[in-house]
């Protein structure tokens, strides 16, 4: 497999608030996740920051031979630690008050592929040379998608389409969402809001599609993302399996 991730603060925002990690351990199990911060006096990049540093610890430390149902109940189980290691910092620095993070992750295991996520960050696959959006954005204007009081149309330009209904260190329990992907996917692509604000699917998937490294792509999804604004920070955590281990699963 390749794999390769990249976050850039962007043209607007001042300092980068998100934190983006990919790691193997002993059992060539991977870690993919992202994260995108939020809050005043650079409290964000503390919240971010928790949740990598968190959940990569948790990974190197207690995922081995796992089985994808306890793999779930890992999963949720670090979203639990971080939400609550979130909380008690910001009871111990009060002015970190009302900061927190979204969480978009990937486990590629030899058996199972699994996501989970809080938030809006987002999580792809490629399969077939087209791109599938897995997670679900935590969302005002995806309930009120559910709901039918507006069209996916209407949300693009939607007046509340920033606002957040789940969040780590924002709400206490914490809404995870777990996803089991199938095995047979050529590609997985995490990233932050700051990448699909700017960028469409269909804008993403052909730069995927392109034939360039995977480090090439990853800057250029970047680099586009900018030129349409780059009004906020964008992460992106990118895998690519080899044609014999596609082939082979």
């Amino acid at each position: 497999m390749e794999t390769f991730y990249l976050t850039d603060t962007g043209i607007v925002r001042d300092h980068n608030e998100d934190s983006v990690i990919i790691i193997k351990n002993s059992d060539d199990a991977i870690l993919m996740a992202v994260a995108d911060g939020m809050g005043g006096h650079r409290a964000g990049e503390v919240a971010s920051s928790i949740a990598i540093s968190c959940l990569s610890a948790r990974f190197r430390e207690s995922f081995f031979k796992m089985k994808k149902a306890s793999a779930v109940e890992w999963i949720k189980d670090c979203y639990d630690e971080i939400n609550s290691r979130i909380f008690k910092y910001t009871e111990e620095n009060p002015e970190s008050a009302g900061m927190g993070t979204t969480l978009v992750m990937a486990i590629i295991t030899k058996e199972y592929i699994l996501f989970g996520n809080t938030g809006d960050s987002s999580g792809f696959i490629m399969k077939d040379k087209k791109l599938r959006k897995v997670t679900y954005d935590h969302t005002y204007v995806n309930c009120l998608i559910e709901r039918g009081e507006i069209t996916k149309e209407e949300a693009i330009n939607h007046p509340k389409r920033n606002i957040l209904m789940h969040a780590l260190g924002i709400s206490d329990p914490i809404k995870v969402d777990a996803f089991d992907c199938s095995m047979d996917v050529d590609e997985i692509l995490l990233c932050s809001d700051g990448l699909t604000t700017m960028l469409s699917e269909e804008q993403i998937e052909k730069v995927l599609l392109e034939d360039l490294t995977i480090e090439e792509k990853v800057v250029k999804l970047i680099k586009k993302a900018n030129n349409r604004g780059g009004n906020d920070n964008i992460s992106v955590a990118y895998l690519i399996k080899n044609k014999e281990e596609s082939d082979s699963l």
